[in-house]
């Protein structure tokens, strides 16, 4: 479970986590900001997919 959440991509998925909602709390409210969301939620899925399949690998190595 450490490794999922302390991997490179899941840090970039919080971070950029971070930026969107610093977006939505202080910018401005415009098509912009569901495009923000949309990318993040992407980039989310993406990142918690590669780290799973690495798990996945890496447990059928041992």
């Amino acid at each position: 479970m450490r490794r999922f959440i302390f991997s490179g991509a899941m840090i970039g998925v919080l971070s950029s986590g971070w930026s969107a909602v610093q977006a939505t709390r202080h910018g401005p409210r415009d098509w912009r900001l569901i495009l923000i969301w949309i990318s993040w939620g992407l980039g989310a899925a993406i990142a918690i997919g590669t780290v799973i399949k690495d798990a996945d690998e890496r447990q059928i190595e041992h």
